[in-house]
């Protein structure tokens, strides 16, 4: 994996783990921030398949999690007024309903900061989403992501993604719940079906969006 993905991957990783905590012990938290983490460095690996793109979003920013936060309840909804456009607002109308006060999701048990939050990519985060929520899609973004440079000498391994086993499933009940999962992977769907799409062969079918 490329150095200069590592600290996005990371960041992007902790929001989805976060967001949609495990119920269980230590054992389910490790399998689920597993399963998190094979589904962000998939979609980093094709959202940004060579070493000059990687260096080029770090150099850039990633752009940070406040709109996700805004989804997941982390941050306060847009002021009155605002551009609430579906592009902007995730495109279901995500925020608090009029006449509902904000109240925040809590922080981490000794968190004291949020500076990792400006590493997290949203576009990742939300194509992520996609592969936990869709076996399908994590099929084929799987193995077009293998076939990249960032793969490329690398004994990789995604089965907890791809072929999750009991254990993984009881461990992310919401990471891979569809419904629960949707306002943020649908953010970018389109965008992860058009580059899925381009490394497609002449020819091969769509894989359904679900």
């Amino acid at each position: 994996m490329s150095a200069d993905l590592s600290s996005v991957i990371a960041a992007t990783t902790r929001w989805l783990v976060r967001s949609y905590p495990t119920a269980g012990g230590v054992l389910s938290a490790s399998l689920a921030e597993a399963q998190a983490r094979q589904a962000v460095t998939v979609a980093a690996w094709l959202r940004y398949p060579t070493p000059l793109d990687a260096a080029l979003v770090v150099m850039a920013g990633p752009g940070g999690a406040l709109r996700l936060d805004r989804i997941s309840g982390a941050a306060p909804p847009e002021p009155p007024g605002a551009d609430t456009a579906p592009e902007r607002a995730g495109g279901d109308g995500a925020g608090t309903p009029a006449g509902m006060p904000w109240i925040p999701v809590p922080r981490e048990p000794g968190e004291t900061g949020g500076g990792w939050r400006t590493w997290v990519d949203e576009v990742l985060a939300s194509w992520a989403a996609c592969l936990l929520t869709s076996p399908a899609l994590a099929d084929e973004a799987v193995a077009a992501a293998l076939r990249g440079e960032h793969a490329r000498g690398l004994p990789v391994d995604f089965r907890r993604l791809t072929a999750p086993d009991g254990l993984d499933r009881e461990a992310a009940p919401l990471l891979r719940h569809p419904d629960l999962m949707a306002p943020v992977a649908d953010l970018h769907r389109a965008g992860l079906l058009e580059c899925l799409g381009a490394h497609r062969g002449p020819g091969a079918g769509a894989v359904a969006a679900d």
